[in-house]
């Protein structure tokens, strides 16, 4: 499962905008470290594709993908030294795939500001700087015991080396993510290194600005090339208490054509590499998350180990022809309908079945 957490500096609107996500009822207050224990929402994917596919395959069930938002207490400059308990705030982020990084856009004097902040760029590079310096420690830890080890065991000479050249980069003050080989960071995947994360900006505006492409073009030169999306969270609180059909209404009236959530997952399967496929009859319809790339037989794993070691090929039919023709019968008999084999590269609108052996 896909999971994000969301971090920040306290009072930039973090648990105002996990409630909103996650409808769920958490504390959101004036005051730093509100959060202490991270609050977690299971949130279903939205994907109108599904309920499309129930009325035409007359399923019982309809069960979207889903994704774990992981709402992390404020971080404040001196975290990564244990300042606001933030050693532990900040080993709740390790668990997480992708890290959303709520910054405060709005101005609103009844809301606390911390570390003395005065611009979206100082809080940038608070957060930043303690996920090196939590990042700085561990990678020390690892070389020191390296060093030891290659005494007696001279193959390891490149796995030191690669630990050095990663210290180098962080004492720089340079994140990982943005700075690093891919193959390099999977190489030291299993320390969990905070600034080895993908992150998402997420800028928080006043609702008069979610119109303001000057300043949002502004906002996003300060973090690029990294994603970021423009939201208010307390407009999608609001949202979130309205009825579909009411809170797309107030969007369109700010030419907003997704909602915070369908923006945010949308940016996260984008950063991340991810894609969905789904799987249809009567018994359920379902998305399933992969990354993109995945063949035919991983991608049958998903859904059972036994599909990909027995795997034969997969029946395959596109989401918009069916629709266009309106059933399976009628895909098959306009020639809609495919059989791939092992090497099929799944696409993102693939309906399939797959057929192997038990």
């Amino acid at each position: 499962m896909l999971s994000i957490g969301i971090v920040g500096l306290p009072n930039v609107g973090k648990s105002t905008l996990f409630n909103a996500l996650s409808k769920s009822s958490v504390l959101a207050a004036n005051y730093p470290f509100a959060t202490i224990e991270p609050n977690v929402g299971i949130v279903p994917v939205p994907d109108d594709r599904l309920t499309k596919l129930a009325g035409i395959y007359n399923s019982n069930k309809i069960i979207p993908a889903t994704v774990k938002f992981v709402d992390i207490a404020g971080l404040v400059s001196g975290a990564s030294k244990g300042e606001g308990l933030g050693n532990k705030f900040l080993s709740h982020i390790r668990s997480t795939s992708i890290i959303v990084e709520v910054v405060r856009g709005f101005d609103d004097p009844k809301v606390t500001r911390v570390n003395q902040s005065s611009s979206p760029g100082d809080d940038i590079s608070v957060i930043t700087t303690e996920l090196i310096l939590s990042d700085l420690e561990t990678v020390n830890r690892r070389l020191g015991q390296l060093e030891k080890e290659l005494k007696v065991n001279t193959k390891l000479l490149n796995q030191v080396n690669l630990v050095k050249e990663i210290y180098a980069l962080l004492n720089d003050g340079k994140p990982l993510y943005a700075n690093m080989a891919t193959e390099n960071l999977e190489a030291i995947s299993d320390l969990q290194l905070l600034s080895a994360k993908p992150v998402i900006y997420a800028f928080n505006l006043d609702e008069k600005d979610l119109t303001n492409l000057t300043k949002q073009q502004e906002l996003a030169r300060l973090v690029s090339p990294a994603e970021s999306i423009f939201i208010s969270a307390k407009m999608e609180s609001e949202l979130s208490s309205l009825d579909d059909i009411d809170a797309q209404e107030l969007r369109e009236s700010y030419s907003i054509h997704q909602s915070g959530l369908e923006n945010l997952i949308t940016t996260a399967y984008k950063t991340l590499g991810l894609q969905s496929f789904l799987t249809a009859g009567e018994k359920e319809v379902k998305a399933w998350t992969i990354p993109r790339g995945t063949t035919a037989p991983k991608a049958a794993g998903t859904i059972h180990g036994d599909f990909e070691r027995g795997f034969i090929a997969a029946e395959i039919v596109n989401y918009a022809d069916l629709i266009d023709l309106g059933s399976v019968a009628a895909c098959r008999a306009a020639g809609k309908i495919r059989m791939e084999g092992k090497e099929y590269v799944m696409q993102p609108d693939d309906i399939v079945e797959f057929r192997f052996n038990v």
